[in-house]
């Protein structure tokens, strides 16, 4: 996986063909992302199905418990299919808005 790290998030990329194999091997680093808002980068992945992003709802729910958000970036998946638990936009710039929503309703105690 390739990680870029910002002031604000970070990014994570999967190198790894398989979601599967990306998702596996994100529980096993999740540790060394202790505190901070993840975003994961799933649009260079073509034919990605709604089975494969409900596989990271546990991370989703537990970064949101530990006051952190966590946005998947994925085209061609209709939001509406999802739960409500997990975040996923079209885009990097609609990962930050996420972010910054998510930070204001902390704010307010939400």
């Amino acid at each position: 996986m390739t990680i870029t790290k910002t002031e604000k998030y970070t990014l994570l990329k999967p190198t790894e063909n398989s979601v599967k194999t990306f998702h596996f091997n994100l529980l096993n680093n999740l540790v060394n992302f202790k505190g901070e808002h993840l975003i994961i980068d799933l649009s260079e992945k073509i034919n990605i199905d709604i089975e494969e992003i409900i596989i990271f709802l546990n991370i989703s729910t537990q970064q949101r418990e530990n006051g952190t958000s966590f946005v998947l970036i994925c085209n061609g998946i209709d939001i509406d299919d999802l739960p409500d638990e997990i975040n996923v936009v079209p885009t990097l710039t609609e990962a930050i808005d996420v972010l910054e929503m998510d930070a204001i309703e902390r704010d307010l105690g939400f």
